[in-house]
């Protein structure tokens, strides 16, 4: 399909024919996740806890997993905000669940992902509370071709139908998520909101965005001075993790993305006849999409900012804690 027909919405009416009740975009939960690691990241700034080490994302399950098998010392490092999909399944069996008048248990989640490590994370014990997993099912979009497939669906013959609401919403910040440099740019973007008061230049952070290996930058803060780094692929990443041990670097922020390109070039995707790499195409889109939304912050996200308002109070709570933060230190790599 040309790319101006293949919309989020054409992909709700798809879904709905193949038996979902209700479909929302992650992206909803990108901009959560902002407001959570965005806000750990100034707290952990401010009592010193990044004078050695940089605090790294945590929203690749494939990243954690290769942090924890190969630099385990490591591991109270990153973040502890769970991923956009680990988000949007507590929030929907908490928050979205009191709304329908349904008891948890009795909603089935299931994510749609570019990602193949995405399955292996939704059956961590971590990610799951005393009603059951988080997120219940992970499909690759791959997988879910062959769903419209199997079913015969021709989707350039369905209508465009809305995403449902309050879990479908999102900014130009969330829509970047799946590019390497996406989560840094929208952190610190909601970062400099919350030290500074006012939104900054939406474009102020482009230096992190998509660009081959190792990209970095030095922001100001509040008068302080961050020091970022971005790197996709995991050849890479061990190359940033041993110049820090090393000495040869210094960062506040890193962001890593276990695929080359970030989830756009993701394991679970579909791959081109010609068999040639698209991330950069599909990484470019999702900043046409940024540049597109009248909304580019995610604190300006009016569905995050009501869930605050009515269920989690403000990020970092004792409900935000216990249903969007996890340990990753409570979990064991298999033997």
């Amino acid at each position: 399909m040309p790319r101006e027909q293949a919309t989020i919405e054409r992909m709700a009416a798809v879904l709905r024919r193949l038996g979902f009740d209700y479909v929302f975009d992650t992206n909803f939960s990108a901009d959560l996740t902002i407001m959570e690691e965005g806000t750990e990241f100034l707290h952990r700034l401010k009592v010193g806890g990044l004078e050695r080490w940089p605090m790294f994302t945590s929203c690749c399950p494939g990243w954690v997993r290769f942090l924890k098998s190969q630099y385990p010392e490591l591991t109270g490092q990153l973040s502890t905000a769970k991923s956009p999909q680990q988000m949007f399944g507590s929030v929907t069996k908490s928050w979205f669940a009191q709304k329908l008048g349904v008891a948890p248990e009795k909603i089935f989640c299931v994510s749609i992902m570019p990602c193949v490590a995405k399955k292996a994370e939704c059956e961590l014990p971590t990610m799951r509370t005393e009603t059951g997993p988080d997120v219940d099912l992970v499909l690759t979009t791959r997988e879910f071709v062959r769903m419209i497939r199997a079913d015969k669906l021709n989707p350039m013959e369905l209508p465009e139908e809305e995403l449902d609401s309050p879990l479908g919403a999102y900014t130009g910040a969330g829509a970047i998520f799946g590019a390497t440099g996406g989560v840094m740019e929208a952190a610190l973007r909601t970062a400099a909101y919350l030290v500074n008061g006012e939104n900054p230049d939406p474009d102020a952070f482009a230096a992190v965005r998509t660009g081959p290996g190792l990209r970095e930058a030095e922001y100001e803060l509040g008068g302080s001075k961050i020091r970022c780094a971005v790197v996709s692929g995991l050849g890479n990443a061990r190359k940033l993790i041993q110049d820090l041990k090393a000495g040869r670097a210094k960062y506040d922020f890193v962001e890593v993305m276990a695929c080359p390109g970030g989830c756009v070039g993701g394991g679970g995707q579909p791959v081109s006849v010609e068999d040639e790499e698209l991330y950069g195409v599909r990484g470019e889109r999702l900043y046409d999409i940024d540049r597109a939304c009248k909304l580019r912050f995610s604190h300006e996200n009016p569905e995050v900012q009501q869930l605050y308002r009515e269920f989690l109070g403000e990020p970092l709570s004792h409900r935000s804690e216990e249903l969007l933060h996890t340990d990753h230190r409570a979990w064991d790599m298999p033997k």
